[in-house]
């Protein structure tokens, strides 16, 4: 291999920083350090300058803007290891987080009834996130953990800071709906709501964050079809359980949650779509392989669903309705499971990963050089 600096082959300059120096709380005979001085700005090891800094400079410019090596050596990355809570995950909290916006909306419009139902289907959906989320970290004192520090450019930080606030606003609104304090449970809901803007987007921003191809290379577009499936999943539960409850067919809320539900399921596949188009040669995880199949499912059900709802819903009447917002709310689970699986699949691509960290994920496929894909076990 030709390093990035100097000549291959050559000796490496060495000199000890200090005469008969050691490191600094680090026992003998290699035992185990009590804290590492190799780190510490004070340390004399970490004192040498390079002879040309501009070459390093000049050389890590050519890694991130070059070509990608002939020969990838894989596996490049560790695929995630997120198995079926993680999706499940994903649906309940933007349920619960959808359901929080269409408290507020009613409470905005008047409608407290629907507004103290919507509050209450907001904290319902969210009761499932907790367990799930311990059962893929493995044991509860991670959650626990995660709490201990906040972190505001970690989105796996303020996510779980977001998921404990949410669920505080969320019990206090439905306790003030119980104990008849209806202005506390409106300012308590008006909370959930802001804290669900978050809990809605910030799992594909946590998506987008990572270094696997398909989920960076959308960075732009997950935030807004995840806060798209949020308000789908929420209008779509609270609409049923308001059916159930009794409100009227013909009353403004259920024809508005109707409508919500239609046009952000539309805006789903619609921003799926742009995001395909712009993936470039990322989006064969989409197209073929286990996240293909989810998203082949995901999306005719979100057409039948549509069409039922703007074609049969008019000749067969309320059930149809009923119906069209199951079909959603399943559509939306299997975008869920599609997103994760097609990430495990872009991980495992090697040229993939190359490409991406050098800004050429995406080129067309005549112009880039040919790679050699070496895995090495």
């Amino acid at each position: 291999m030709r390093p990035a600096v100097g000549e291959p082959g050559g000796p490496a300059a060495w000199r000890r920083a200090v005469d008969g120096a050691r490191v600094a709380l680090h026992g003998r005979d290699w035992a185990d350090a009590r804290w590492s001085n190799l780190y510490r700005r004070n340390s004399r090891y970490a004192r040498a300058e390079p002879a040309d800094p501009e070459a390093v400079a000049a050389a890590a410019r050519r890694a991130r803007g070059g070509d990608p090596p002939p020969i990838v050596q894989g596996p490049m990355m560790k695929p995630p290891v997120w198995t079926w809570e993680v999706p499940l995950y994903f649906w309940f909290g933007g349920m619960a987080a959808g359901a929080s916006f269409v408290a507020l909306a009613c409470d905005v419009a008047g409608d407290a009834r629907s507004a103290r139902i919507a509050r209450r289907v907001a904290l319902g959906a969210l009761v499932p996130s907790p367990p799930l989320l311990i059962a893929d970290l493995g044991r509860p004192e991670r959650f626990y953990n995660m709490l201990r520090v906040f972190k505001p450019r970690s989105p796996m930080s303020m996510g779980s800071w977001c998921l404990t606030v949410f669920g505080a606003l969320a019990s206090g609104a439905v306790g003030a709906d119980l104990l008849g304090r209806p202005r506390v449970a409106r300012g308590l809901g008006a909370g959930t709501a802001v804290a669900g803007g978050y809990l809605g987007s910030y799992t594909g921003v946590l998506l987008a964050s990572t270094a696997v191809p398909v989920w960076a290379r959308s960075r732009i577009t997950l935030g807004p079809i995840f806060v798209a499936t949020a308000s789908l999943t929420g209008a779509s539960a609270t609409r049923l359980v308001l059916s159930v409850t009794g409100l009227p067919r013909d009353h403004p809320t259920r024809t508005a949650l109707g409508r919500v539900e239609s046009g952000a399921m539309a805006a789903e596949l619609i921003l799926s779509e742009i995001n395909h188009h712009h993936l470039g040669r990322l989006a064969s995880v989409l197209e073929e392989g286990q996240g293909a199949t989810w998203f082949t499912r995901a999306k005719w059900l979100a057409r039948s669903g549509l069409a039922l709802r703007l074609l049969g819903a008019r000749r067969r009447g309320e059930l149809a309705h009923h119906v069209a917002s199951v079909l959603f709310m399943a559509a939306a689970l299997c975008f869920r499971f599609a997103w994760v699986f097609s990430g495990r699949s872009s991980a495992r691509d090697d040229e993939a990963v190359a490409r991406m960290a050098r800004g050429h994920a995406t080129r067309a496929e005549p112009e880039a050089p040919a790679i050699t894909v070496v895995h090495h076990r």
